[in-house]
């Protein structure tokens, strides 16, 4: 066997990947599935953590915001946020098992990122309200700070069954591509 004819042989076994999800976006989805996940657990049993965890997710969303509108092609907002028709034919799409493939996020996702952005950035501005002297004690702040928690584990969830349904439907490991970076070409 000539080292041809290895190369071709490696090409079949594996196939050609490209950068999709910069080192940025991942650290950025890692750390803040454990802060996240560390936030809602804590709740009003810890609060020292609780906090501490809450002012990580809110640097976390300040650099994801900003890496939004200056970052890699995948990374910037322009290049997932798309018309709520589009949106919606790509769910129906879904349901049919016909959805095109998207070398980043797909409308679905791009739709929920925004959505769990919009949820966190609620949950922050209300957890932070309710450590000043103004809001302190505010019965509705805590109750929207609560609802935005509660509602983000519910968008949690959908999220993990919309990787599942897409890893499913185009035959590729959507965890493994966020931890490594790599989606198939």
């Amino acid at each position: 066997m000539t080292a041809i004819d290895d190369v071709a042989a490696e090409s079949e076994v594996q196939p050609a990947t490209t950068r999709v999800w910069d080192p940025v976006i991942r650290i950025f989805h890692w750390t803040l599935v454990v802060a996240f996940a560390i936030s809602w657990l804590t709740g009003d049993e810890v609060k020292s953590v609780h906090l501490a965890s809450g002012y990580v997710i809110i640097g976390l969303l300040s650099v994801r915001l900003l890496w939004g509108l200056v970052g890699t092609k995948h990374a910037r907002f322009t290049d997932f946020i798309y018309r709520p028709s589009t949106v919606a034919a790509y769910l129906r799409d879904i349901v049919r098992l016909r959805a095109r493939r998207y070398l980043g996020h797909n409308p679905a996702g791009g739709a929920m990122i925004l959505v769990l952005l919009s949820g966190l950035v609620v949950a922050c501005a209300t957890g932070f309200m309710m450590t000043t002297d103004a809001y302190w004690g505010v019965e509705w702040v805590e109750d929207v700070h609560e609802a935005a928690a509660n509602i983000l584990i519910l968008l949690v969830g959908l999220h993990l069954a919309g990787v599942a349904v897409a890893s499913f439907e185009h035959r590729e490991n959507l965890v493994k591509a966020m931890i490594t970076g790599r989606k198939r070409l």
